[in-house]
């Protein structure tokens, strides 16, 4: 990774992955989803890393079983203690060229001492235009999910 906060895995999708219809279970998908941004966040980070977040998954269509699975993770922000994770899955038959996008989301980490306090982690600074724009989307969405909690809030406490 090279502290760059960029991880990709590659793999191809095995029989145990299938679902009733045949293609990759989600939930399969949303495991590797997680191993990679974990990866990512607790190579960024150094320390041990929790998952506080996950959304905006939307499977865009299926994975079949025997295709090569391509995951990216790329750290898009990082706030005191947290790293922001985006990731990108990609799948194609071992024989065609091109990857075909399956899912995006965003996974917020936050680090972690021995006790489970969080603790500060170095921060990312974004150089090119792209990790400008993933940086601001990063901060939208954080303003979003604060949005999400405060509408939430009546039903947690019942």
């Amino acid at each position: 990774m090279e502290n760059q906060g960029i991880l990709t895995f590659q793999f191809i999708s095995e029989p145990t992955d299938v679902n009733f219809g045949g293609k990759v279970h989600g939930g399969a998908v949303m495991k590797w989803i997680d191993q990679t941004a974990y990866t990512c966040a607790r190579t960024w980070a150094e320390t041990y890393c929790v998952t506080v977040y996950v959304g905006g998954i939307r499977f865009y269509s299926p994975i079949n079983i025997g295709d090569l699975v391509k995951i990216s993770a790329y750290v898009i922000y990082t706030g005191n203690t947290s790293i922001h994770i985006a990731i990108d899955v990609f799948s194609k038959e071992i024989t065609d060229k091109q990857f075909e996008k399956k899912t995006h989301c965003v996974i917020v980490f936050v680090s972690v001492d021995k006790n489970g306090t969080p603790v500060p982690v170095k921060k990312w600074v974004p150089t090119t235009e792209r990790e400008i724009r993933m940086e601001h989307y990063a901060l939208k969405l954080k303003d979003l999910r604060t949005e999400i909690e405060n509408e939430m809030k009546p039903f947690f406490e019942q």
